[in-house]
């Protein structure tokens, strides 16, 4: 197995950077290939902006077609290059990183508006009266899987139905949904470790042993079983969920996982 870490911590001692070097380190020793995105280390450059696209940017910039334009010609700064060959280069991507204010880390965000460009990832596939491009489940980056392993402050119990940030699943569906499934990839549930503030040495040995046996299960773990816009649960082009699927009372963003 092929895997890309992309990380996004400041501090290289943090509890982030212990859970990377231990997903590099237990993913080697079992015989996978690693590669590491460390976006602070590589002061990414997180905004958008025209010397992304090269000289034949549009007047005005209009990130979508010049992003697009800039994919086809090749004319992308050599760090987007780079990423997006890692992307192809990939089985599997875990994406480790602290939730900060209910999202992932500014530079982490920048990340995802540089790289996924239009026809790299968006904008790709037959748009007709029964297709609406290749996205929700394909793309570019179908057959990936991708994981998020996160960090978060506060207990599990303020991250439930009746939590007071709400169920983590619904603070991740943009990312899992509308970044990651968007292109294509497979997302598997995320590994998340609350409290992480009041962690002590004494309890990082079984949070090691956890996150180890997440690693050495990623090929054999189901994804979460979001619903693939061409294959008959959505009406086209509307895109509204069919009558008649809203079945157990589900609602909201839970809509959208055949449960």
């Amino acid at each position: 197995m092929k895997t890309l870490i992309v990380y996004a911590h400041p501090e290289p001692e943090s509890l982030n950077g212990s859970l990377k070097d231990l997903a590099v380190k237990t993913l080697k020793d079992s015989g996978h290939e690693v590669q590491t995105s460390d976006l602070y280390a590589m002061e990414w450059k997180a905004v958008v902006d025209a010397a992304d696209y090269g000289p034949a940017d549009s007047n005005p910039l209009r990130i979508a077609r010049d992003s697009g334009r800039a994919f086809d010609s090749g004319a992308l700064t050599p760090d987007v290059r780079a990423e997006q060959e890692k992307l192809l280069w990939a089985d599997t991507i875990i994406f480790q990183f602290p939730l900060w204010w209910y999202t992932m880390p500014a530079i982490l965000k920048g990340w995802v508006d540089r790289v996924f460009t239009f026809h790299f990832a968006y904008g790709v596939g037959e748009h007709s009266a029964t297709r609406y491009g290749e996205r929700f489940g394909e793309g570019t980056l179908a057959g990936k899987r991708a994981l998020l392993s996160v960090t978060a402050g506060g207990p599990e119990s303020h991250y439930s139905a009746r939590g007071i940030n709400g169920p983590v699943a619904d603070l991740l569906f943009p990312i899992h949904h509308g970044i990651l499934f968007y292109p294509g990839i497979e997302v598997l549930p995320p590994f998340v470790v609350y409290s992480s503030d009041r962690l002590t040495a004494e309890d990082y040995p079984d949070l090691a042993k956890a996150w180890e046996q997440r690693l050495l299960t990623l090929e054999s773990t189901e994804p979460i079983a979001f619903r693939r816009q061409n294959f008959g649960d959505y009406e086209i082009p509307s895109l509204q969920l069919k009558n008649g699927l809203e079945s157990f009372g589900h609602k909201g963003f839970e809509l959208h996982v055949r449960h």
